[in-house]
């Protein structure tokens, strides 16, 4: 659960905050459980709204758009990962550089293997702009990784 918290927040102490903010919720809530889902799937659903009810709070814009179905560069091949040489390290370096918006859809879908339609439905976006603000994501990662590994053969 911290994971989750630290890859939504971006922050470790926030992140830290958020972590026993839902622990607290669970155990206030603990009654409401109806054994519907699995234990840490009904956690892990209190987590992950703890934190965007945390960023709803801060009033930061997600930099959602509903209009992004024209994307001025072309598809990603599925074959970067061979040219990037993909590490953790280089990926988590890389989501902590998307903006708040992207970080969240992308790591809610990959990460933590919500689909569009109930990333949509917590973040209360449509399900196009959770396409297409995984799909910006995904390339900003991308852009990023090849970013790092250029620094890497320059240094």
């Amino acid at each position: 659960m911290f994971n989750v918290c630290w890859r939504m927040m971006n922050n470790r102490e926030e992140a830290e905050d958020m972590l026993q903010e839902a622990f607290t919720q669970a155990f206030l809530k603990l009654d409401t459980f109806r054994y519907d889902s699995s234990f840490g799937a009904w956690l892990k659903r209190i987590t992950v709204n703890t934190c965007i009810n945390a960023i709803n709070k801060r009033k930061v814009d997600l930099t959602l758009m509903d209009e992004m179905h024209r994307f001025d560069q072309p598809e990603i091949q599925d074959n970067y990962e061979e040219d990037l040489q993909l590490t953790v390290e280089g990926v988590s370096r890389a989501m902590e550089k998307l903006p708040e918006g992207g970080r969240i859809v992308f790591s809610l879908y990959l990460l933590e293997g919500y689909d569009h339609g109930e990333i949509a439905q917590i973040l209360n976006i449509s399900e196009s702009t959770s396409k297409s603000q995984f799909m910006r994501a995904k390339r900003k990662v991308v852009e990023i990784l090849k970013e790092l590994k250029a620094e890497n053969y320059e240094d």
